[in-house]
């Protein structure tokens, strides 16, 4: 089960660091193009690969309940998140950003005890809200004592976008993490067609200017790899290691996204910003040795048919040191 787990951390971090340059190649993009039309569109572009995948491994198709999850899927991590957060970054900073999203993995835990019966012990709890309260400190402090706009779109990206974290990985123990994130892309693409035409259409209306080649560049990474690539590890690890576990290795993007904004961009990183985000990777050491019951994942195709019944499973307990 260590083995296992370990695995699941270090594909969660490839995720992270993947997932770390979304925020400011959003940032980049969101200064030419709506961001309605950058969230939709990267999720419509990215249905193209994803179908070509599907069809060339001749995956099956899902079950109706298997399709009604990755709805909620869709609902997180291709609408509510993409959407939210590049509206976010029309008026905040990427580094700023990504220390808000930082909450996300306390919402995740709260998804993946409700969703995937997994039951964290009291320690990786307080870990997980220490985590949380830094970060909430840090929006109040850098929004000279208030909440701003940003950070409250932020939130509600956040909050969805946790959603359609846990119900994918709760998924990926059925079909596999790339499958999973394909399927999500490839269902949700015919509702995207026409409310992305509309708003490309309105844009070319009033920018017939072409874009700038770093704004392409920065669409083509959140296409290919924040909607797409970057799932294939982030949805397997969590299967793999433990949903509430694995999701808290996501602190670190705040890390990462910070060094990036820093390093590629130019953005001007305050030093009170990395002594907030020392202290919350700190909490994620913490609660990595904080003790986390889990259900196993099916054991086999049985137990993910429709109408299938079972027991409820047996959890264990994983504490790593």
């Amino acid at each position: 089960m260590k083995t296992r787990e370990t695995e699941g951390m270090l594909l969660g971090l490839i995720g992270v660091i993947i997932f770390s340059l979304t925020l400011p190649m959003t940032r980049i993009v969101v200064q030419e193009v709506h961001p309605l039309l950058n969230g939709l569109g990267r999720a419509l572009v990215a249905a193209i690969p994803a179908a070509a995948l599907l069809v060339w491994r001749r995956e099956r198709r899902p079950t109706w309940p298997q399709v009604k999850s990755l709805a909620v899927v869709s609902l997180g991590v291709i609408i509510a998140f993409p959407v939210f957060s590049a509206w976010a970054m029309k008026t905040v900073p990427a580094s700023h950003g990504a220390v808000v999203n930082g909450l996300q993995p306390l919402c995740v835990a709260i998804y993946a005890a409700w969703l995937s019966h997994e039951r964290p012990s009291k320690a990786f709890w307080a870990s997980a809200l220490a985590g949380s309260a830094i970060v909430v400190a840090f929006a109040l402090q850098a929004g000279g004592g208030g909440v701003q706009a940003g950070d409250l779109l932020m939130l509600v990206a956040v909050g969805i976008g946790a959603l359609g974290y846990a119900e994918g990985a709760r998924l990926a123990r059925q079909m596999g993490g790339w499958q999973v994130i394909c399927w999500a892309l490839v269902l949700s693409a015919p509702f995207l067609l026409l409310p992305v035409g509309a708003l490309w259409w309105a844009h070319q209306a009033a920018h017939p200017e072409p874009l700038a080649w770093r704004t392409w560049l920065a669409f083509g990474y959140v296409t290919l790899f924040s909607q797409f690539i970057g799932f294939f590890a982030w949805y397997a690890g969590l299967a793999m290691g433990g949903i509430a576990r694995v999701g808290q290795v996501q602190l670190l993007q705040i890390f990462f996204t910070m060094a990036f904004s820093a390093l590629f961009f130019g953005e001007h990183v305050e030093a009170s910003t990395w002594i907030y985000a020392a202290a919350v990777i700190a909490t994620v050491v913490l609660g990595r040795k904080a003790a986390v019951r889990t259900a196993p994942p099916p054991l086999g195709p049985s137990s993910t048919a429709p109408g299938a019944t079972s027991a409820r499973p047996t959890v264990r307990t994983t504490n790593s040191r």
